[in-house]
């Protein structure tokens, strides 16, 4: 199944055509296929709102399909946040309903002349007036279009203004986040994607074969000890842990764990949880559902999806709020205007943090550390680019040069996109694959859980035994490029098959060659985990030529200078390791650790060295040749 509609929203037209086989061979779908078309299709580089550059929704192979957590589905544009490359990535049941419609992607190219929503059926895509719904919270618009079981993928009011970190929100609270995806389809007048589709097939849809493989790894993963704390917990389960180790950024940066983690961990969480939720096809269902005692200013549901992890420290220890309740509002108010609850969080915290130092100011909000009232009025004021927020709705790498007196310092952002929720210092395979994504500071391009994980069967089973020890070392800075290769590679084919990452790079319940003996079995045709690693290769280099054709360098491959100049001080914590989530400082005198990326120039290079780079990061012939993408592109310079 690879038929694609082709929608041009200025011309009001949309036509049924399939994508050339040879592009599946070579990216199999979702990301792949994203990343190939955009490549082609860009018309404007130094505009992300031209109405000719194209938004593209995919999915996988597996998307759709009995696989397990075989949810994903994709999103790619030229970033309006970071001006390159960019995507978003999402599970829920959209991309299940785009695939049931009998679709693997859609392309949308144009500008609408007045609000429009795209519906997608098994017959056809129509577009219909959405003059009524623009001006509307993601949950109003997902009501007034999901009758009959529709999926939905929308905007709020922060994708209609232009916010360049515009969320698109589907299924009532999952979000294809980062980048700014919604400002895109905002800038199309586009306000959601409808999709209608058949019932759900049954095993006679699937091969025989498939349907095996399918349930073997549906049980690896439902059964793989590296997933119970996700399933019983949540992914706020990381909370506790990261707190001792100092992996919870906290006041931008400045501090990685804070007294009060107990407040916000996964048993606090515990106490506004109704019950989990999963994405299609999951037998993890890491989700929460969650309550408070009202919706921010009355007007909001009470019940929402989430917070998980990245939200809960972005809008809670970044900006110093310790109140769960003021937390999981945020997280309600994000989700509903349309905004990525990571880049916002951390945008407001560098806004407290120039207050902190002096270069900032605000009539309307106090900007201090902990102040719920600034956090719950800044995130409205972005959405509608009012007053402080319309600067902050830019990006903190924006804002940071608006605001001038070395604010750039404050920016914990790279290539323009805000760092998500780990501590570089510590994590340092994070901080390497937080400067080397191609879409900007990323946690789920590269997810190099292996050392910190302690994860000691899925080192030995990828790496060579002599760089296992230094690898393992979560501090030894010598292997951990080793880890970002091989994993960027496992990440962009979860992305590209449509499978969620907590089954992959994340616990490693499914090894590549149980996803190449899926999609062999789905496919007819024998496929190897090493072809899947290599079409994972494929699209990470592709995605650097886009960013390569752009002018970007070894100079945007950078972390903040906070990461490498200034020590972070670690202290001892003591905890109930019988409850997750318990904690409290021992004393502040209890100094651990002092973490610090020492060299990483020395990682920078064996990166690029494993990668096939010159010393500037441009993937060089030998690799375009090995990769079968020397005759898909002319050279990594070249123009439309």
């Amino acid at each position: 199944m690879q038929r694609w509609a082709w929608v041009d929203l200025s011309a009001g037209t949309a036509r049924l055509r399939a994508v050339d086989e040879n592009l599946i061979l070579h990216f199999l779908g979702g990301r792949g296929l994203g990343a190939a078309l955009l490549f082609h299709h860009l018309a404007d580089p130094t505009d992300p709102f031209h109405p000719e550059n194209p938004l593209i929704f995919s999915v996988g192979p597996l998307t759709g399909t009995p696989w397990p957590t075989g949810a994903r589905s994709h999103v790619t544009f030229h970033s309006p946040l970071s001006g390159i490359y960019g995507y978003a990535n999402t599970g829920g049941m959209f991309g299940a309903g785009l695939c049931r419609a009998g679709y693997a992607g859609v392309f949308i190219t144009g500008r609408a002349d007045r609000p429009v929503y795209l519906e997608v059926k098994p017959d056809g895509v129509t577009l219909r007036p959405a003059d009524h719904l623009w001006g509307l919270g993601t949950y109003a618009t997902h009501d007034a279009l999901a009758a009959g079981g529709a999926r939905v993928a929308c905007i709020g009011p922060a994708g209609e203004r232009g916010v360049r970190f515009a969320a698109i929100i589907n299924d009532r609270g999952r979000a294809a986040a980062r980048c700014g995806g919604g400002a895109v389809m905002g800038g199309k007048n586009l306000k959601a994607v409808v999709v209608r589709g058949r019932a759900e097939p049954g095993e006679a849809h699937w091969p025989a074969a498939f349907l095996e493989q399918a349930r073997r790894a549906f049980e690896r993963v439902r059964d793989h000890p590296n997933v119970a704390g996700l399933r019983d917990w949540g992914t706020v389960v990381l909370v506790a842990g990261k707190n001792v180790s100092g992996d919870l950024p906290a006041r931008n940066h400045q501090v990685g764990q804070v007294p009060w983690v107990d407040q916000v961990d996964a048993r606090a969480i515990a106490h506004y949880t109704l019950k989990s939720k999963g994405c299609f096809a999951c037998p993890i269902r890491c989700g929460r559902v969650t309550r408070v005692g009202s919706g921010p200013g009355g007007e909001l549901p009470e019940v929402l999806e989430g917070p998980e992890y990245e939200t809960l420290d972005a809008l809670g220890p970044m900006c110093d709020i310790d109140d769960p309740e003021m937390i999981i509002q945020a997280n309600l108010l994000c989700n509903d205007l349309g905004l990525d609850t990571i880049s916002t969080g951390v945008v407001i915290a560098f806004a407290m943090e120039c207050h902190q130092r002096g270069l900032l100011d605000d009539r309307e909000f106090s900007l201090k550390w902990g102040d719920a009232g600034t956090l719950l009025g800044l995130i409205r004021h972005i959405a509608h680019r009012r007053g402080l927020g319309d600067l902050l709705a830019e990006g903190s790498r924006r804002a940071a040069e608006a605001i001038g007196g070395g604010a750039q310092r404050y920016a914990m952002q790279v290539k323009g996109m805000e760092l998500p929720r780990q501590e570089p210092r510590i994590a340092k395979g994070f901080g390497l694959g937080h400067a080397t994504a191609n879409r900007g500071a990323d946690h789920l391009y590269a997810l190099p859980t292996i050392d910190l994980a302690g994860n000691l069967d899925a080192a030995r089973r990828f790496f060579p035994p002599e760089i296992v020890p230094a690898l393992m070392d979560a501090d030894d800075e010598t292997h951990k490029p080793d880890l970002v290769v091989f994993t960027e590679h496992y990440c962009a084919v979860s992305d590209a098959l449509g499978v969620c990452k907590f089954t992959t790079a994340e616990t490693y319940a499914v090894y590549p060659q149980h996803l190449a003996a899926g999609l062999s079995a789905l496919w007819g045709r024998e496929v190897s985990g090493e072809e899947l690693l290599t079409v994972g290769e494929r699209i990470v280099n592709l995605e650097r030529l886009y960013n390569v054709r752009l002018g970007l360098s070894r100079a945007d491959d950078r972390l903040p200078e906070r990461f490498t100049s200034q020590p972070l001080e670690v202290y001892a914590f003591a905890r109930d390791e019988a409850t997750p989530g318990a904690g409290e400082v021992i004393g502040s005198s209890d100094l651990v650790h002092v973490g610090l990326l020492r060299n990483f120039d020395a990682m920078l290079d064996r990166y690029y060295r494993l990668r096939g780079w010159d010393e500037d990061g441009v993937p060089t012939p030998d690799t375009l040749r090995r990769l079968g993408l020397d005759a898909w592109v002319s050279s990594p310079t070249s123009k439309r």
